[in-house]
């Protein structure tokens, strides 16, 4: 029965992930050839998500759907979660896309251990450990080669794009870190479903999404539907099922399977140009995840 649900669950995990990942790369479509802005696709893509999970939660949850606001301190939290959290994650995710690519944009985001560790360090008051070191060296080198392809003199990805993408990573940290003070006692789904509302809502206001004049054609439409209900709602979905059968340890290691799919399909769809020194910083950043992994593991079996 254990070797069934972990086989589920890894399955449910790497759906969720290939979600992502398809979403992703849907998203690069929708910049380079349906020419839209990130500005005018994210606050649309989250409020959509927001809307269909808010009305799924309200008939199957109720009075629960309030939970988030009971009091100042949860209401605090529920605040940093959404908006620094998911929304800002979401943003800045697709901003890098725009700006690069769908796996450049994917592996970025995959540094988000990385910022985890260096947060559980200062809240433990302590320095990393060898193998936490070892990891962190991983991951510096993975986005040299990444961004580098080896020659400083050549940078293949734009500093805009980079910084963006490092950023999304800090954003997803933030909403794994107070996930457990925001969702402790009520649904995951509920707080995804006000993260959303309130990121499409701040979203429309800062960027003044009335005044972008763009009207998305027939492809357009599918692809802003296919990035809700398949990158927002399915994938999320999906990896949380995932996460509850197989824990978060081991499906972060199946989670690679997002920018595996991002730059599968970027490269053989979508023209983007995939070389050996990608596929390097892929593999020393995939590296990373199975250190911090086995780091994790070791840490809990000793104690």
């Amino acid at each position: 029965m254990k070797a069934k649900r972990d086989y589920i669950g890894i399955m449910l995990t790497i759906l969720g992930a290939s979600c992502w990942g398809l979403s992703g790369s849907v998203g690069q479509y929708l910049f380079d050839v349906q020419q839209m802005d990130s500005q005018w696709l994210v606050p649309i893509r989250l409020g959509l998500s927001g809307l269909v999970l808010m009305v799924y939660c309200l008939v199957k949850y109720k009075k629960e759907v309030l939970k988030p606001w009971v009091t100042p301190g949860r209401a605090k939290y529920m605040l940093v979660y959404g908006f620094l959290g998911v929304s800002c994650c979401q943003f800045l995710y697709f901003l890098t896309i725009e700006l690069s690519n769908a796996a450049i944009g994917t592996i970025l985001q995959d540094l988000a251990p990385i910022f985890i560790l260096l947060v559980t360090c200062i809240h433990g008051k302590r320095f990393p450990k060898a193998g936490e070191i070892c990891s962190i060296v991983l991951a510096i080198l993975g986005v040299f080669f990444l961004t580098t392809h080896g020659n400083m003199e050549n940078i293949s990805v734009p500093t805009s794009a980079l910084l963006a993408g490092i950023a999304s990573a800090v954003g997803v940290m933030i909403y794994n870190v107070l996930a457990p003070r925001v969702t402790g006692d009520m649904p995951v789904v509920i707080a995804q479903a006000w993260s959303f509302l309130m990121g499409g809502l701040a979203g429309f206001l800062i960027f003044r999404v009335w005044q972008i004049h763009y009207v998305p054609n027939i492809y357009g439409i599918l692809g802003i539907i296919f990035v809700v209900l398949v990158g927002n709602i399915g994938a999320f979905t999906l990896y949380i099922s995932g996460v509850k059968r197989i824990g978060p340890q081991k499906a972060i290691l199946y989670s690679f399977a997002e920018p595996i799919t991002a730059a599968i399909i970027a490269t053989t769809i979508l023209g983007s140009k995939f070389t050996a020194y990608d596929a390097l910083g892929f593999g020393l950043i995939f590296l990373m995840l199975c250190s911090i992994t086995f780091v994790n593991s070791n840490s809990k079996n000793a104690s």
